[in-house]
């Protein structure tokens, strides 16, 4: 799951199935992770409105270097010309009116600074900025139309950025980059700015600051740490050469009056704040990359630097819940004092949204599961509520973006909300109010394989339900007897039906409606077979090569070049919003788990061909887990026999196919840098194998020789069978031998003719000692290679979360 969190802070990291980042989004990765809204966790940010020109004077940078120059002015449709006393004054003046924060007299002096100059685009902009100001930043979808419309005018597009002229347009640009920030076009606006780094030198210092903030949250948004730590190692180079150019400066021109110590002060802050804000940048980077030692370091920065305050908090909440440390991570999260939070109308965050999602993946990640689906449902509530509220200002529906400040078109966390709830709700057994869930989050994340699969299982857990429900109204020996009937010599004993019919559903309808059918699950495995990558090591190659030049010939600190070259294999992954992006690793784990749950529901649909084909190609998987290798070999073996080869069924029912039953899940939430302890902590809820996987070699051998057995009796070879039967017998205890295996027993000695044996089979629910021959008794016991057959169970849930 993912944690909510404040912009810059991640708390869930949430990420992120549900995710302290996804993985349940932290309810973000796989079955075991939460992700804390900030799972995934979801990140949690503070202030999304600080990268909407939070210094007002780099709106008006074209119109000081007008006024510094007093030479040359640069025009987008026009030549170049002198700037006139008039324009300087004008210029100055509306920029002056505008920091005092007097909208109504800055629009009068750019009104009368476009009569002098109209061919001059650069005036149209800050009057639709100083407008939008003026409206208290809630005219969105009119700033929209006017950048775009000047973007036109200046005939030029982002890929045609390509040289120093283009400079005079970066102000455009960058405020194209922000409004694509808060309507989540991430792609985009990454786009817009990576072209504006390309020619960052020229730049004014602040802005050039700007543009790497921005850069830097983009490449945390979209899961990119490493270049998020690279452009913060450029951020500090470049805070730390302004400084000691100020510095200079303040020496050499003896500057001693009070405006220039207020000046001074007054610059010292902004920096100590930069400072700040890159080392909560860090610690984010740092937790989605999983390195606890490098973010240990940076976590007792931000505390030195921001203090008690909400997002330095929620961030190291976030870290003691990645290092395992859960009631530490609660306490932290106890502590932030939500009511000094400034409001979602001012940050576009709802804190108390992101509290109790974090609170929910943390309890998740405590296997208190209906403690977690509670606080997630208290923060749909608080999001709804803030929804609510920001709907009632919006009074133009053509203007879907309009009568709300711009911030807020980030507060709404709904669908990562429903991610998380449907992870926690499908642990909790509730696998039809899960599909409700996940169902509608896919509406918005349809990209991502894994909720595809979480959509497949809850399918499958519906209509296969639990042992407790498919032996319903069979209470008597077991489920084997289903009634007694007649009496005295006509008395007979009436067998239960073994087959189990899904009735979820089953109302003929077609396949493709989004209900909890199996019809459906066999869509949503292929929608999610369809967005893996058929090639994953060549394009990472390529990837890896590439990301490590695009953001230019700038070093990095050696630490943060340490943590980069330690962190996953290659840059390349799969994004898989709104849970954690998916690394080579977790790709191939999900492709098995993909395929398993295919050949279950295959075979669930009476499609043989088509399950053998899963099976197969599950088995020829390089990196398979035991369990799932177990899986593959049962549903390839069923495949077959119905399909009436029972001798290829036989090879894969052998017993010495199964050496291991664990889940093997090899993530890529290694830590960088954190010693061994903390990743068994963090990882010791997630490894849990669901009760349906056998909990052993020694009882999924049993498995294979009981379904052995099975397969000799469709050739006949009762001897093979029965030798089958009692050797796995022998390996469990009785009351753990499954009603199928009684009932093979009892047919077996149908049989052999030995009817009165196979009564009292079913009388005392429990196998016997068959009658040897002599002929039998001299013979010496030879180890028949074990083959199982029909597979004897079938886990709701074939395949590991990620």
């Amino acid at each position: 799951m993912k944690p909510v969190g404040l912009k810059g802070v991640k708390a869930f990291a949430p990420k992120s199935s549900v995710r302290l980042e996804g993985q349940t989004c932290s309810l973000g990765q796989s079955r075991r992770k939460v992700k804390l809204m900030d799972e995934r966790p979801y990140t949690l940010t503070i202030g999304n409105g600080d990268y909407f020109w939070t210094n007002k004077d780099t709106l008006w940078n074209y119109v000081q270097t007008l006024s510094d120059q007093g030479a040359e002015k640069h025009e987008g449709t026009s030549q170049s010309s002198g700037i006139t006393d008039q324009e300087k004054e004008l210029s100055t003046s509306a920029f002056q009116a505008f920091t005092a924060g007097n909208y109504d007299a800055c629009l009068q002096h750019l009104a009368c600074l476009q009569e002098v100059n109209k061919d001059d685009y650069k005036i149209i902009l800050n009057t639709a900025v100083t407008e939008f100001f003026k409206n208290n930043q809630m005219t969105t979808d009119s700033l929209r139309q006017t950048l775009n419309q000047l973007k036109n005018q200046v005939h030029s597009a982002v890929e045609e950025m390509d040289g120093l002229d283009d400079v005079e347009n970066s102000m455009l640009y960058y405020n194209q980059a922000v409004i694509l920030y808060h309507l989540r076009q991430y792609t985009e606006a990454i786009a817009v700015g990576e072209k504006l780094y390309q020619f960052i030198e020229p730049f004014e210092e602040k802005f050039a600051q700007a543009v790497c903030f921005l850069l830097v949250d983009l490449y945390i948004l979209t899961y990119q740490a490493e270049k998020a730590l690279h452009l913060l190692a450029v951020l500090e180079k470049m805070i730390s050469q302004g400084n000691n150019n100020k510095n200079g400066k303040n020496e050499t021109g003896n500057n001693t009056n009070k405006d220039g110590s207020n000046h001074k002060a007054e610059s010292g802050a902004l920096i100590e704040a930069a400072k700040s804000k890159i080392h909560q940048y860090k610690v984010r980077a740092y937790i989605q990359m999983k390195s606890l030692k490098a973010c240990k370091r940076e976590i007792k920065s931000v505390m030195n630097t921001a203090g008690n305050s909400a997002p330095s908090l929620f961030l190291k909440s976030n870290f003691e819940y990645l290092r395992g440390n859960y009631r530490k991570a609660v306490k932290l999260l106890n502590s932030s004092n939500i009511a000094e939070h400034p409001g979602f109308m001012k940050t576009g965050e709802c804190l108390r949204c992101m509290f109790w999602n974090n609170l929910g993946c943390i309890h998740f990640a405590m296997s208190k599961h209906n403690l977690g689906i509670f606080y997630f449902k208290k923060a749909l509530q608080e999001n709804d509520n803030v929804c609510a509220q920001l709907s009632a200002g919006s009074t133009d529906p053509g203007k879907k973006f309009s009568g709300r400040p711009m911030c807020t078109l980030l507060t709404n966390k709904r669908y990562e909300l429903l991610y998380n709830c449907g992870i926690q709700l499908l642990h909790i057994g509730r696998p039809l109010a899960a599909f409700e869930c996940l169902i509608e989050a896919v509406q918005v994340y349809h990209a991502n394989p894994r909720l595809w699969l979480r959509l497949a299982e809850c399918c499958i857990a519906a209509n296969k339900g639990t042992a407790e429900q498919e032996t319903k109204g069979l209470p008597s020996k077991k489920g084997i007897v289903q009634s007694i009937v007649g009496q005295g010599y006509h008395r007979k004993i009436v067998l239960a039906s073994q087959s189990i019919q899904n009735t979820v559903y089953n109302d003929g309808q077609s396949s493709a409606i989004p209900v909890a059918s199996m019809e459906f699950a066999a869509i949503c495995l292929r929608n999610a077979l369809l967005l893996l990558p058929e090639e994953q090591q060549d394009p990472k190659q390529e990837n890896g090569s590439k990301n490590s030049n695009q953001l230019g010939g700038n070093t990095e600190s050696s630490e943060s070049s340490e943590t980069c070259s330690k962190s996953h294999d290659g840059d390349k992954f799969i994004p898989a919003p709104p849970s954690s992006p998916l690394r080579k690793q977790e790709l191939e784990n999900l492709k098995c788990s993909i395929l398993a749950c295919s050949a279950y529901v295959a075979l669930a649909l009476g499609d043989n061909l088509m399950a053998l084909n899963h099976a197969d190609k599950l088995l020829q998987q390089p990196k398979l887990s035991g369990s799932l290798k177990f899986l593959g070999h049962l549903y390839a073996a069923e495949a077959l026999i119905s399909l009436d080869r029972i001798s290829d069924a036989i090879t894969h029912l052998n017993p010495e196919n199964v050496t291991d039953v664990s889940l093997g899940i090899s993530s890529n939430e290694q830590d960088q840098g954190s010693d061994k302890g903390e990743n068994e902590a963090m990882e010791s809820s997630g490894k849990r194998a669901p009760q349906c996987y056998p909990s052993s070699v020694t009882s999924a051998r049993t498995v294979m020789l009981f379904n052995l057995g099975s397969a000799y009796c469709l050739r006949s070879e009762y001897d093979k069978a029965r030798k089958c039967l009692h050797q796995a017998a022998s390996m469990i205890h009785p009351k753990e031998v499954p009603p199928e295996a009684i009932l093979l027993a009892v047919y077996l000695e149908l049989q052999n003719g030995n009817t009165q044996l196979a009564l009292q089979i079913i009388k005392r629910n429990q196998l016997l000692p068959t009658v040897k021959t002599l002929s039998e008794m001299r013979k010496k016991p030879v180890f028949q290679p074990v083959h199982p057959i029909q597979p004897i169970q079938m886990p709701a849930f074939t395949a590991q979360r990620k």
